[in-house]
């Protein structure tokens, strides 16, 4: 799957991605309104990872999504 298609689908991955990442509360998750970069911050601030780390892990989510 391509980012794209989270974009613009959010409210339909919301929850999924929560389930992934539950330390991201509601309010992150409608901040980040499926911007890519926007959910790598996050993840660097509530899991502590570093840049790239963030984007791996959002790699292998959209792989198994």
């Amino acid at each position: 799957m391509n980012w794209d298609r989270v974009e613009g689908n959010w409210k339909a991955f919301k929850g999924k991605a929560q389930q992934q990442w539950g330390k991201l509360t509601s309010d992150d998750l409608d901040v980040i309104e499926g911007k890519r970069q926007e959910l790598a911050g996050r993840l660097q601030q509530r899991y502590g990872y570093e840049k790239d780390q963030a984007e791996r892990e959002i790699d292998s989510w959209l792989k198994s999504h």
